[in-house]
């Protein structure tokens, strides 16, 4: 897949099948699109292409918005190109941009820079300034400039529509079962490995504390998870937890993870974290010993999920 920065950086010589959006999640949803796109270019006369934008529209056009995102960039270009697509162009979202009219966007974007064929879009598509631009106008901008316009509908993606919100209301409420049903993979957290304070190998429960990097990036709920982390392209089973560490008065929310039957030095390591199931809330222990007591627990809560798999 080629990655492009800038809409400016395209070019092709070929016409283009392409698609735009945020695609927050690559969700099941998502993936509706973007397969519809790759069947339409199988025969190679056409060139695949998906516009998404950094930072979130929201982030620039709403002045006290706190969205957090279900991927990094870094995440978002993986599970793009793990789809097939042949290019993808993630464009710097400003105001300026923003004001485009639908017109302008079309003609200047869509037909001169990409040289359309067509546009295969969701059933609740908007574009242009202020989102004024619906599906219908875009199928009578296709006529005028000679494009198709293919509309995935509503119930063709899912008997429920599956949108980003429902997934970030999801994880934020620990429904770890029903968020990975709606993306279609297991949400994972991308960080570095750093040194913490070491109290979990005091008590036979070595932890590697993760730190990442984007502070968009959405943080699941609070509390203990069974998980499968990826280093170094080896997976390895556990458990992390996400929270303040309450039983030892910790002041500031860490995400760790104890890993199973694993034992190496991964300081500064990248780590990927899939969250594959929620145990339970995090709770303050009257003392180290119930601490221990209840990670024994959720160790055997964690591998009786993860046998099952």
């Amino acid at each position: 897949m080629k990655l492009f920065h800038s809409i400016n950086d395209f070019h092709s010589t070929k016409k283009t099948i392409l698609t735009l959006g945020t695609f927050d999640g690559v969700h099941i949803g998502h993936k509706k699109i973007l397969e519809r796109i790759t069947q339409n270019t199988e025969n190679g006369k056409y060139e695949s292409l998906v516009l998404t934008f950094f930072p979130h529209p929201r982030m620039v056009l709403q002045e006290k918005s706190e969205i957090k995102l279900l991927n990094t960039i870094a995440e978002k270009t993986k599970l793009l190109e793990a789809t097939g697509i042949e290019n993808l162009i993630i464009h710097p979202f400003d105001e300026s941009f923003s004001r485009l009219t639908a017109e302008e966007f079309v003609h200047s974007i869509l037909v001169d820079q990409f040289h359309i064929q067509k546009i295969i879009i969701g059933h609740d598509h908007r574009f242009g300034r202020n989102r004024t631009a619906n599906i219908d106008n875009l199928i009578a901008y296709g006529a005028e400039y000679g494009f198709e316009v293919e509309q995935i509908s509503a119930q063709e993606i899912q008997d429920v529509s599956v949108s980003s919100t429902k997934i970030r209301k999801a994880l934020t409420e620990g429904k770890m079962d029903l968020a990975n049903e709606y993306l279609g993979y297991d949400y994972f957290l991308t960080g570095k490995i750093v040194k913490g304070k070491q109290l979990g190998r005091t008590i036979g429960f070595p932890t590697a504390n993760i730190e990442i990097e984007e502070d968009y990036k959405l943080i699941p709920k609070t509390g203990v998870y069974a998980v499968k982390a990826l280093i170094d392209q080896k997976e390895i089973f556990g458990m992390m937890n996400i929270g303040f560490n309450p039983t030892v008065n910790g002041q500031k929310q860490t995400i760790e993870v104890n890993l199973f039957d694993f034992d190496a030095d991964i300081y500064d390591k990248e780590i990927e974290v899939s969250l594959l199931h929620f145990l339970r809330e995090e709770q303050k222990f009257g003392s180290i010993d119930l601490l221990k007591e209840q990670l024994n627990q959720d160790r055997i809560n964690a591998l009786a999920f993860i046998n099952q798999l």
